[in-house]
């Protein structure tokens, strides 16, 4: 059974996925926001919930997909300088929290910043 929905990426707000998706909606990829209403209700539950999912349809990744990483922001140290992977050289990683444990589900914020390459999907400490 072919999935329907595919999850484009995951936020920690809703505020952070609206130009998103109204880049993905101006291209004529229709974007839905499981739990959005929810967390617009009360976003201190969003770790417990995963964050907000931006999902397309199954048909509509690839071109999502393409047109995410033309607008995605990738992490960068204190200087402003974009992370690089210790293992591929990739300057292509994001924040990466892995909210183990019921102590970080609560406080995600006592967890150690680590990052993940896109490139490699190698888990690094900065």
């Amino acid at each position: 059974m072919k999935k329907e929905f595919y999850t484009l990426a995951s936020f920690e707000y809703v505020a952070d996925v609206q130009i998103i998706k109204g880049k993905l909606e101006s291209e004529g990829i229709e974007v839905f926001l499981p739990d959005e209403n929810t967390l617009n209700a009360d976003p201190m539950i969003s770790n417990a919930l995963g964050g907000v999912k931006i999902q397309v349809r199954s048909e509509d990744k690839e071109r999502a997909m393409e047109i995410y990483d033309e607008i995605r922001h990738y992490a960068v140290d204190d200087s402003g300088n974009l992370i690089v992977c210790p293992n591929c050289k990739a300057q292509k990683s994001e924040v990466y929290y892995t909210g183990k444990g019921i102590l970080y589900k609560l406080f995600p914020f006592f967890e150690k910043r680590k990052y993940k390459c896109l490139n490699c999907n190698m888990i690094s400490k900065p």
